[in-house]
Parts: structure tokens; C-alpha cells; sequence
């Protein structure tokens, strides 16, 4: 077919539009549309491609990987190409696929393997002599980013390969992911530190494994599965749930979702049990991917130029619905930063009834021309964030409303500013009572100082009678003074007071984190304390003199400088102090070029009495060991706490050394001599 004017306009349009959506999901990691909608707009090229072959060019997104290479990192071949997966939404194109099995191998029999489609990064592992000696990203199919040393960091991945199965050279693929879990505790401590938040794990993965700084990428807790086996020399096997079962012998991750089905009707089984398991999972999972199982059958099928004829992904749709937005509030930050919410008629998604969602600020608003009364499409974004994809216009009765930011607080009526260059409103009075509820309970958090009594409704009995007025006040708190607040009874008056004395001697990276400072977070905290002998001596430090600090950039150096400037902040350090607040680096946080415990792995499980879970982990890590989330054979300790689950039933199972807390510190002190 010879195509006309229009039809090249339009398939320039569309290559435009997915080069540009290309650039926002891999160089940005700020995707503006679902998967769904792209995959819309690619197969729509791909049908003119299709329909008018004078249409295809070399530089067509239909024929070239989308993700780049990055300069920081070296540039690695990939001896067999890292194709991409043709996928479908619709049950009929899959059989549509195992019909041109069928075709294919000529009448032959033939199973399938079924895995979830993870939502991750893909990666090659090349073992040279079984020696993990690279770690590459997909790039552009052809080439990709060794990461290695950022792939090391990830619990339960081997770094040697044994037994005489394993041939000189072998190249596993796989994809590097978050947990849910995880990633919803890294965008808390994010919006603790005023950060932006991550729009969701799969792009926290890639950013986190093309971080220049190793040790900044331990700091998150990433995960990997492998799926596909290659070596130019011969394999112990001959098939995909051989190479799986391989894989776990070697010590890799396991797979426990993988599954054999004997026909395309089991497969639709599978399909349909993990669509609506989808939300039940632990890590983002948007499809499932069926593949040959017969390698000999495989070679036989063959490839296309980006595809392999094998193989297939289903993907399955993102659950969206439409809803009212009924309202749009103000949320005040602990730093003052101003936060529109979306208040939605409540709609039931993944199984979860979502009636709010962030709009992150003003001009996320009016790009996307929302207005209070309008119908607008809602998507949990990655299963976790529920958030406003677009309004409706032409459902618009006329009666919606422009929203406007108001000039003032809406807890405190102060007026509010916005710096240059910055997106978000802010409430510059520190005496905000929003500000002061939010910092006290961030003060008295898990990962600051860990009052654990000081829960919201109990900070908020403190400031509404007047006890408090800041979190150096805490320490004045008698239990006379508790006991008399509303449902505190004497013995958990004690305890609270109890839980705020022991806090005085906390770490000096537990207490910058507890102090609020604008875009400090946990690992911040702790290389600042590592850096500085007191808080005294930080307070001193110039924006050049921390901007050098391996890890603190002109933001965070700026910010802090900012913080210490202001008298108010100096004289509750003050308070502080005088209460018997620990100022000063202890010595577990000094920096030291021991490491004993150097290439073991711990993994903590159930409620230890004498350390937070951080603290416990944040001691072997600088020790030299890894602190694992979950338990595999290279795990060299389990620590065994009171009520511990499956971590330990498995780390029995492998036979893995069990430690109690007492054997945890006894191993401790003789490492630390």
C-alpha cells in the first residue's frame, strides 16, 4: 500500500510522540502516561509500518530499543542481542501467537513456561570462570552500562558460581526491581526529608542502578530475579524450567511464581489467577510472559530483528476508574511546604477504596487544567499511589471551579512564599501548629529517636494541653504530667518518660535526622555525623565545606546552613542540650577502616530488645557486612528476635547459623576484639 500524505504525517506525529514519552520514562524517570496508553500509540505505528512498508525506517521506534546509555558508566556488547517481548493485551492474539507456534513446529509438541512480567530493569550478568565479572543494562539491545558495582550491593546475588556445572563463560538475564514495601519506605523517608517522591519502584530501580556512588546505591534495598540462561559453551540443560531450577542450585533468588503449562487454555489460567493476585504480590508485576520451553524448539522458531518468535508478554490492563474530584484541601508539610490533595469520591481499586490522592503542587494542577466538580480518571500508580490521571473536559457542566492557591495558611493564616525555582507554597512560620505536630512526631520516629510512646494522638494531647511547644520540650515531661493526660494510665505514663530518657543517647546521625532539616534524610544524617565531631562543629561548616562532603550536594549544604542561621533552631539545640541530649559523634559512628565482618551477609527477623531493626543493621554495615531483607544460601547470620516467622523457618530449612540477640552480641564483640 502506498501511503498517502496523511498517513506520513501521522506516523511522523507518532514516532515524535514516542521518542518524546521514550525520553520521559528512560532519561527522566518521570513517565506522563501509562503503559497502556503507550503501547496504544506504538501499535499504531507499528500497523502503518506494517500496512505501508516505505513507512519503515532504520531510526523507527518500532525497530530500535529505546533506552540509552549513560556517560559514567563503561560500555559493554552484548554477545546475543537483549530483544524486546512482543505483548498483547487481548486473550485472542495470544492464541493468535500459539496458533504460529503451531505453525512453526510443524506439528511437534510443545510446553510453555509461564513467569509474572516483572515491573524492574533488565540486566545481564556475565560470569567469566564463575566470577560475577559484569553486571549490563538492556541499553539499546546491542549495548548496555556495566553496573556492577552497583549489582554487587543486592542481597542473595552470588558473586562466585559453584560446581563443575558451570561453564566458562555464562551470561544470565533477569530484572532488578523494589518491593512495594520498600519503595513505599523510601518515598517516607523522602517526604520526610522533603524530597521529591519517586513516581514508582521501576524507575527508582533504574535510577538507583545508574547512581555514581556505589555506597549511595547499597543504601536502597534493591532486588533481582533471573529468568534466561545463555553460554557459548554447552549448559547442563536443555530447557527454560531446567535453567530455573538451575538457578536456584547456584544460589540465585528463587522463583516461586513460575509455572509449566501444556497448553494455551492453561495458560489463560494463569493469566487470569495472577491478574487478580496482581495486588497480593510483593513487587510490581503489570503481565506475564509465556515462552517455548524446548531451547532446540526455540532456535527453530527463531527471532525477528527486535523479537523473539518464541516467546510473548500479556500484559494486563491497568485497573483506572472515573470519580468526582469533590474538593481540593491543603496539607501542611513539618517544613512548611504546602500540598494540594484531590478529595474523591470514593472508588474501589485493586481492591482498596481510594477517596484521596496528592497533586503535588500548583502547577501540576493547571498542566493538567483540573477543577474542583469535574469527572477525572484515577490509576494506582504502580499498584501503590493512587493518583488523578486527567479530567474529562466534556463532561463539564459549566458549575467546576479554577482552583486558586490562597495567600495564606490554612492552618496558621500566615502568608505563604515561594522560593525561585521551587514548585511548592510554603508556610514560614516555624510556630505553624501544623509544623510543630509533624516535626515532634518526626523527631520521636523510628529512624530519629525513637520514642515509640510518642504517637500522633499522644503528641497531639501534649500540644493541645499546652505541655509541649516544641520536641525539646519532651524532655522536661514529668509522669506526673502524662499520667493526667486522657487514657494514660501510671504505667504507660512510665513508660513514655522512660522511652524519652533512654532517647538522650542516641547517635548524632539519629539526631540531625530527628531535627527536621530540609532534604536530610537517614543516610545524610549518617555521613554528616560521620564527617563532624558534635553538632556544634556542623553548625559552624560553610556551604563550600560541605558541598566537598563525598554524598552532600549544594542543596543539602545549603539547607543546612539555612537551618543553623536561624536563632530559633539554635536555641531549641540549646534546650536540648541542657536537657542531657546527646550532641556528639559516639564512637560506633566514628569512621573506621575495620571491617570483620566483610563479606558476610545478616538478615534480622522478628522484635530484638536491645536495637532498633535500623540500628541493628546499621552496626553490621559498619562492621563490612550486608544487612539482607530477605534470607538465601549466601546468607552467613540470621538474627532471631522474639516472634520471628518465615525468615527463620527458611534459614533453618538452608541451614543457615540461627543467632538469638545474646549470640548476635556475643559474635559482635568478638569480631570487634
Amino acid at each position: 500500500m502506498k501511503p498517502t500524505s496523511n498517513i506520513k504525517k501521522r506516523a511522523e506525529k507518532l514516532r515524535e510522540t514516542i521518542r518524546y514519552h521514550d525520553k520521559k520514562y528512560y532519561d527522566e524517570a518521570a513517565p506522563e502516561i501509562s503503559d497502556f496508553e503507550y503501547d496504544r500509540i506504538y501499535r499504531e505505528l507499528k500497523d502503518l509500518e506494517e500496512r505501508c512498508p516505505s513507512l519503515k525506517t532504520k531510526d523507527s521506534p518500532t525497530q530500535r530499543l529505546a533506552e540509552t546509555t549513560g556517560k559514567h558508566f563503561k560500555t559493554i556488547p552484548h554477545r546475543v542481542p537483549m530483544l524486546s517481548l512482543d505483548n498483547t493485551y487481548s486473550f485472542d492474539e495470544l492464541k493468535e501467537f500459539d496458533e504460529r507456534v503451531q505453525k512453526g513446529l510443524g506439528g511437534e509438541k510443545y510446553e510453555y513456561v509461564c513467569e509474572l512480567k516483572i515491573d524492574g530493569v533488565s540486566i545481564e550478568l556475565v560470569y567469566l570462570k564463575g566470577e560475577l565479572a559484569h553486571a549490563v543494562t538492556r541499553g539499546d539491545g546491542e549495548k548496555g552500562d556495566d553496573v556492577l558495582a552497583n549489582v554487587r550491593n543486592i542481597p542473595g546475588l552470588p558473586v562466585k558460581l559453584k560446581g563443575s556445572s558451570v561453564p566458562d563463560r555464562v551470561e544470565i538475564r533477569g530484572e532488578v526491581f523494589f518491593t512495594r514495601k520498600d519503595f513505599e519506605a523510601i518515598n517516607e523517608e523522602r517526604e520526610e526529608a522533603e524530597l521529591p517522591l519517586f513516581a514508582n519502584p521501576r524507575n527508582t530501580a533504574s535510577g538507583t542502578l545508574k547512581t555514581i556512588d556505589p555506597a549511595e546505591a547499597a543504601q536502597k534495598p534493591l532486588h533481582i530475579l533471573l529468568y534466561y540462561v545463555f553460554s557459548p559453551g554447552k549448559l547442563p540443560f536443555g530447557a527454560q524450567e531446567d535453567s530455573l531450577e538451575w538457578l536456584q542450585k547456584m544460589g540465585f533468588p528463587e522463583d516461586e511464581h513460575y509455572r509449566l503449562c501444556k497448553t494455551i487454555d492453561q495458560v489463560h489460567g494463569y493469566c487470569e489467577e495472577y491478574q487478580a493476585r496482581r495486588g497480593k504480590i510483593g513487587f510490581d508485576c503489570d503481565g506475564v510472559v509465556l515462552k517455548i520451553n524446548r531451547f532446540d524448539q526455540r532456535e527453530k522458531l527463531g527471532t525477528t530483528s527486535k523479537i523473539p518468535r518464541w516467546a510473548i508478554a500479556y500484559k494486563f490492563p491497568a485497573q483506572k476508574a472515573e470519580t468526582t474530584l469533590k474538593d481540593i484541601t491543603l496539607q501542611v508539610g513539618r517544613t512548611g511546604a504546602i500540598t494540594p490533595v484531590a478529595e474523591l469520591e470514593p472508588v474501589l481499586l485493586e481492591g482498596t477504596t481510594v477517596s484521596r490522592a496528592t497533586l503535588h503542587n500548583e502547577d501540576e494542577i493547571k498542566r493538567k487544567d483540573l477543577r474542583i466538580g469535574d469527572k477525572v480518571l484515577v490509576e494506582k500508580g504502580g499498584l501503590v499511589i493512587p493518583k488523578v490521571l486527567q479530567p474529562f473536559p466534556e463532561k463539564r457542566t459549566g458549575k467546576e471551579k479554577v482552583f486558586k492557591m490562597p495567600p495564606t495558611c490554612p492552618v496558621c493564616g500566615s502568608k505563604l512564599e515561594r522560593e525561585e525555582g521551587e514548585a511548592a507554597w510554603r508556610c514560614e512560620n516555624a510556630a505553624c501548629e501544623a509544623q510543630v505536630e509533624r516535626r515532634i512526631r518526626h523527631f520521636g520516629g523510628r529512624d530519629a529517636m525513637d520514642i515509640r510512646g510518642a504517637g500522633p494522638a499522644v503528641v497531639k494531647q501534649l500540644l493541645d494541653e499546652k505541655l509541649i511547644r516544641d520536641y525539646a520540650d519532651l524532655y522536661s515531661l514529668t509522669e506526673l504530667q502524662v499520667a493526667e493526660l486522657e487514657r494514660k494510665a501510671e504505667k504507660s505514663a512510665q513508660n513514655l518518660v522512660g522511652q524519652i530518657e533512654d532517647s538522650k543517647g542516641r547517635t548524632l546521625g539519629r539526631l540531625l535526622f530527628a531535627l527536621g532539616i530540609r532534604h536530610v534524610g537517614v543516610h545524610v544524617a549518617e555521613i554528616l555525623a560521620s564527617h563532624h565531631k558534635d553538632i556544634w562543629a556542623l553548625s559552624k561548616a560553610s556551604e563550600e565545606e560541605l558541598s566537598v562532603i563525598d554524598g552532600i550536594g549544594p542543596i543539602v549544604s545549603r539547607s543546612i546552613v539555612v537551618f543553623f542561621s536561624k536563632p530559633a533552631n539554635i536555641k531549641i539545640i540549646k534546650k536540648l542540650e541542657k536537657s542531657g541530649v546527646n550532641l556528639k559523634r559516639l564512637k560506633e559512628e566514628e569512621p573506621s577502616g575495620e571491617q570483620p565482618f566483610l563479606g558476610k551477609t545478616f538478615v534480622f527477623t522478628g522484635e530484638l530488645k536491645g536495637y532498633t531493626r535500623s540500628e541493628a543493621e546499621g552496626l553490621v554495615k559498619k562492621l563490612g557486612a550486608k544487612a539482607a531483607g530477605s534470607v538465601s544460601k549466601l546468607t552467613s547470620y540470621v538474627v532471631a528476635g522474639e516472634a520471628a516467622g518465615s525468615k527463620l523457618k527458611k534459614a533453618k530449612k538452608l541451614g543457615i547459623e540461627v543467632l538469638t540477640e545474646d549470640g548476635f552480641e556475643t559474635l559482635v564483640k568478638k569480631y570487634k576484639g
